[in-house]
């Protein structure tokens, strides 16, 4: 079954159920590396996300477009996914525990989702402070560190006056050896071909761009700090 036809099964099971059931199926199985779970999950959460932000522009549902490149005739299966967690009575944070359930036994995929859902919410150009208030609230829920929460906002807001040492994890007074193994550590964890491995879809691997340019600016600032020394 192609990953097109699984993303029409759900559709097909979420409407004898809940989107929110659906989630919860999937916790239970465990689908971990299941690249139609992880999209269904991340479409689910954006949905949500829009609505508790009160506003959901074209900006928001369009932005799918930038990591799926769904092509036209798979465009309504992908808004039909967003129309149905939009009706859940279910809250934002309801659907938070149940996509942390999913991917309890990987947190970095946890990590992947919460980037994409940085994408969304900056893609009308602006992120508004209740955006950024649901976005904690995700890391929170989903036991993301503070440092991967801050690589995240780097990648997409821009390093700003970020302490480029809690970027990469490590302490202001860190020995430069320290340095370099946190940066290896992390370009490995970032790296396409592990984000394949967690099962992220291909057309959203590219997310892992935006953290490593992140990352490498952090490195390249510490380094320029240690050579003026």
């Amino acid at each position: 079954m192609s990953f097109w036809d699984r993303i029409e099964a759900s559709i097909a099971e979420a409407k004898k159920r809940t989107l929110g059931a659906l989630l919860d199926a999937l916790g239970a199985q465990r689908r971990k590396r299941d690249e139609a779970a992880f999209s269904i999950a991340l479409i689910a959460l954006s949905a949500k996300m829009a609505k508790a932000d009160g506003i959901v522009t074209d900006d928001e549902i369009d932005a799918f477009r930038d990591y799926f490149h769904f092509p036209a005739e798979e465009g309504d299966k992908v808004r039909m996914i967003y129309q149905l967690a939009q009706q859940d009575v279910a809250g934002f944070r309801e659907y938070l525990k149940r996509v942390a359930k999913i991917f309890a036994a990987s947190p970095k995929i946890l990590e992947d989702v919460l980037d994409c859902l940085f994408h969304v919410a900056v893609a009308d150009g602006v992120a508004h402070p209740r955006e950024l208030e649901l976005l904690n609230e995700v890391a929170e829920e989903f036991g993301i560190s503070a440092p991967a929460f801050h690589r995240l906002k780097a990648a997409h807001l821009g390093l700003g006056a970020d302490d480029p040492h809690l970027i990469l994890g490590v302490e202001p007074g860190a020995s430069l050896e320290t340095v370099k193994l946190a940066y290896r550590a992390l370009s490995r964890d970032h790296h396409p071909d592990a984000l394949m491995g967690r099962g992220v879809p291909i057309d959203l691997v590219k997310i892992s761009e935006g953290r490593m340019a992140a990352i490498n600016s952090a490195y390249e600032q510490i380094l320029t700090n240690y050579a003026s020394k």
